[in-house]
C-alpha cells in the first residue's frame, strides 16, 4: 500500500503543476485554458530533440525546452486567447482552448510523429531504498520540482509588483484597466506563465512514461478534473486536487484494474460537482464580475427566409440523391455515409449546444452507448438490429436523464466538465468490460443493418438510408425550433433569467434538448456499428466528442444546416487530399481557432447571411421607383 501511495503522490505532484496552470489562467481571465496539457507534451518532446538528436547537455536542454515552450505559448495566446477575451463568452472560450489544444497537438503530429517518446531518468535508472521501498530517483526530481515552483509561484504572485498586477486583474479587470495596469499583457503573461508550469511538468514526467502527440488531451483532462476537485481558481485547492486525484488512480491501477482507474477518478469529479461545484478550496463568488460576463455575446447565430430555405434545403437534397449515380463519387461513397452517419450525431448537439446553450463534451459517450448496445444485442444475443438499435435508444435516454438529474444545477464550464466526466466514464467501462464489450480490441463480427427482411449491406443502400434518415430528421427538428419548444429553447440561450420570469421551466427544457441529442447520438453510433461491422473504444471517445463540437462550430450553431457543412467539410477533405492528410488534426484546430475568431456564425452562417443579403438586394430592387428626369416632365 505504501507503495501505491507514493506512486499515487508522484503521479498526483504531475497532475497538480498541471491544476496549477489551470487555475492561474481561471485566476487572471476567468477562463479555463483546455490547451494545457499539449503545453506539457510540447516541453518534453522539445527536450528530447534537443538532447537526444542535437547532443545538449540535459540541464541545458530543459532549459531550451522550457524558455522555446514559453514563447511559443507568449506568440500563441496573444495572437488568439487574448484578443477573443473581450469578444466571446466563456463558453466559447473553452472551445477556442478546445481548438488551441486540436491545433498544438497537429504541429506536434507533424514534427515528430506518431511514435512514443521516452526521456532518460535525470539521475540514472537505479532505484534507492527508503524503509524498505524502492523508489525510483525520478520520484525525488518531481517532488522537488512541484515544490519549487509552487514556491517560486507564490512568491511571485505575493510578493512582486507583478503579481499584484496578476492578482487585480483576476480581482476586476475593468478597474484594473482604470488604474493603469495592462490587462492584455497581463493576460498574455499569466498564459505564458501556465504553458512555461506545463512544459516542466512534462519534462519531469517523461522518463517515467510514453509521451506522443495526442497525449496533451489526456493530460488536459487530468489536469482539468484536479483543478475542478481541488477548486477552479485555487492555488492550494490545485495542489490538493491533484495529489487526490494521482492516489485514486493508483490505488484504483493497483487494487481494481489500470482499465477503470479514469472510472474512480470520474466518480470522485462528479460527486464533488454534485456536492460542491466550486471545488474544495473554492469559494463561490470571489471574482468580482466584470463588464465582459455581464454583456451579452451574440455569436451571430443567423437565420434565412422561408422561401430561399426551401429553395436552398432542395438543392441540396437532390444533389446529394443523385451523387452515386454519376459515378464520380464512388471512391468516396464510404466517406460520404461516414459524413452522414456523424451528420445525425452533430445534429443532436445543435439542439443541446445551438439551440438551447449548453455546453456538451460528451457526445461521442452517448454514441458509444447507443452502437455498443445495439451491437452486443445483436452479436451475442441474435437480436434483430433494428430491436438493437431501440434498445440503445431507451439506454441513451435514461443515461440522458440520469446526467440531466445531476446536473441540473450546473452551468457553463462545470455542464462542460460533467458532460466530459460522463465521456470518461463510458469511455473507461467499455474499455475495460472485456467480456463483454471487447475491450481496446473492439467488438466484431456485427451483422449488417436489416429491416423488415431487407439488408443495407452495401455501400449504395447504406447511403439511401442515411440520406433518407437525415432528411427525416432535419424535417422533423425543422418543425419542433420553430414551435413554443424551440422558441423557449432560444429564451433559455439567451438568458436564463429571463426566460425562468417568463415562467419556462429551465430544467424541464434543459432535459429535453439532452435527451434529444442523446436520442440523435446513439442512432449515429448504432449506425456506425453496423456500417463497419466493428466497433472500438477510440471510434466513440472522448476525442471523437471534442471532433463533433470543432465541426458544429466550424459549420455553423442553431441552424441546422451548420453540422452538414462542419461534418462534410472535416471528413471528405481529409479522403480526398490523401497525401495531407498528416496535417488533418492541425487542420482541424486551425478552422476551430479562425471560425471563433473571424467567423463565429460558422461556414454555414457567413454563407446564408451573404445569400440572404443577395435575395435582400433583389426585393429591394424590384421596389425602387424608376427615376424621373427633367427630360421626362417636359
Amino acid at each position: 500500500m505504501a507503495a501505491t501511495i507514493i506512486g499515487g503522490l508522484l503521479q498526483g505532484g504531475v497532475f497538480a503543476l498541471l491544476a496549477l496552470g489551470f487555475a492561474l489562467v481561471y485566476r487572471v481571465t476567468g477562463v479555463v485554458n483546455l490547451c494545457q496539457g499539449a503545453f506539457c507534451v510540447l516541453g518534453a518532446l522539445s527536450m528530447y530533440t534537443l538532447e537526444q538528436t542535437l547532443g545538449w547537455p540535459a540541464a541545458l536542454a530543459a532549459t531550451g525546452a522550457v524558455v522555446l515552450t514559453t514563447l511559443f505559448g507568449a506568440l500563441l495566446g496573444l495572437a488568439t486567447f487574448v484578443p477573443a477575451l473581450n469578444r466571446l463568452p466563456n463558453s466559447s472560450m473553452l472551445m477556442l482552448t478546445a481548438g488551441l489544444l486540436t491545433l498544438v497537438e497537429g504541429l506536434v503530429l507533424i514534427f515528430w510523429g506518431s511514435q512514443p517518446f521516452n526521456l532518460p531518468a535525470f539521475s540514472g535508472e537505479a532505484p534507492v531504498q527508503i524503509f524498505g521501498l524502492r523508489v525510483a530517483t525520478q520520484a525525488f526530481w518531481i517532488v522537488g520540482v512541484v515544490a519549487v515552483v509552487v514556491c517560486l509561484l507564490w512568491y511571485l504572485l505575493t510578493r512582486t509588483m507583478i503579481g499584484k498586477q496578476l492578482r487585480a486583474c483576476a480581482e476586476n479587470p475593468m478597474a484594473a484597466r482604470l488604474m493603469g495596469i495592462n490587462v492584455t499583457l497581463m493576460s498574455t503573461l499569466s498564459f505564458s506563465l501556465a504553458a512555461m508550469i506545463g512544459a516542466i511538468g512534462g519534462i519531469v514526467l517523461a522518463p517515467i512514461t510514453s509521451l506522443q502527440f495526442d497525449s496533451g488531451t489526456f493530460f488536459t483532462i487530468s489536469g482539468f478534473i484536479a483543478v475542478a476537485i481541488g477548486g477552479m481558481g485555487s492555488f492550494v485547492g490545485a495542489i490538493v486536487g491533484g495529489l487526490i486525484l494521482g492516489v485514486a488512480e493508483q490505488f484504483a491501477a493497483g487494487y481494481i484494474s489500470s482499465l477503470f482507474s479514469n472510472g474512480i477518478a470520474v466518480i470522485l469529479l462528479l460527486v464533488a460537482l454534485m456536492f460542491r461545484p466550486n471545488g474544495l478550496f473554492g469559494v463561490g463568488g470571489s471574482r468580482r464580475v466584470d463588464v465582459r460576463d455581464e454583456q451579452q455575446v451574440h455569436l451571430g447565430i443567423v437565420r434565412i427566409q422561408n422561401g430561399p430555405a426551401v429553395t436552398l434545403s432542395t438543392a441540396i437534397v437532390l444533389l446529394l440523391a443523385v451523387l452515386p449515380w454519376t459515378g464520380w463519387f464512388d471512391s468516396i461513397l464510404p466517406s460520404l455515409i461516414i459524413t452522414g452517419i456523424l451528420f445525425i450525431g452533430v445534429l443532436g448537439l445543435d439542439v443541446l449546444m445551438g439551440f438551447a446553450g449548453q455546453v456538451s463534451l460528451g457526445q461521442g459517450a452517448f454514441m458509444a452507448i447507443g452502437g455498443y448496445a445495439a451491437a452486443i444485442l445483436a452479436v451475442q444475443y441474435d437480436w434483430p438490429p433494428l430491436m438493437g438499435v431501440l434498445a440503445g435508444i431507451v439506454l441513451s435516454l435514461a443515461c440522458s436523464m440520469g446526467l440531466s438529474l445531476v446536473t441540473m444545477r450546473l452551468r457553463g464550464i462545470y455542464l462542460a466538465l460533467a458532460t466530459l466526466a460522463f465521456a470518461m466514464l463510458v469511455d473507461s467501462l467499455i474499455t475495460g468490460w472485456m467480456d463483454l464489450t471487447g475491450g481496446p480490441s473492439g467488438l466484431v463480427g456485427i451483422p449488417a443493418l436489416s429491416v423488415g427482411g431487407y439488408d443495407f449491406a452495401t455501400p449504395f443502400s447504406m447511403y439511401y438510408l442515411v440520406l433518407a434518415l437525415g432528411v427525416v430528421l432535419v424535417l422533423l427538428l425543422t418543425g419542433l425550433m420553430r414551435s413554443s419548444f424551440g422558441r423557449a429553447l432560444k429564451a433559455i440561450r439567451a438568458d436564463q433569467l429571463a426566460a425562468a420570469a417568463l415562467d419556462i421551466n429551465i430544467g424541464r427544457y434543459k432535459m429535453a434538448a439532452f435527451a434529444i441529442s442523446a436520442v440523435f447520438a446513439s442512432i449515429s453510433g448504432s449506425l456506425f456499428a453496423f456500417n463497419f461491422h466493428y466497433l472500438a473504444p477510440d471510434m466513440v471517445g472522448i476525442p471523437r466528442s471534442l471532433e463533433m463540437v470543432t465541426m458544429l462550430v466550424v459549420g455553423g450553431e442553431g441552424m441546422l444546416v451548420g453540422p452538414l457543412v462542419g461534418v462534410a467539410l472535416l471528413t471528405l477533405l481529409p479522403e480526398v487530399f490523401q497525401p495531407l492528410a498528416l496535417y488533418k488534426t492541425l487542420a482541424e484546430g486551425i478552422l476551430l481557432v479562425m471560425t471563433f475568431q473571424y467567423c463565429p456564425a460558422g461556414l454555414a452562417g457567413l454563407t446564408i447571411k451573404q445569400l440572404h443579403d443577395v435575395f435582400e438586394w433583389f426585393a429591394a430592387r424590384k421596389h425602387i421607383s424608376p427615376r424621373i428626369t427633367q427630360e421626362d416632365l417636359r
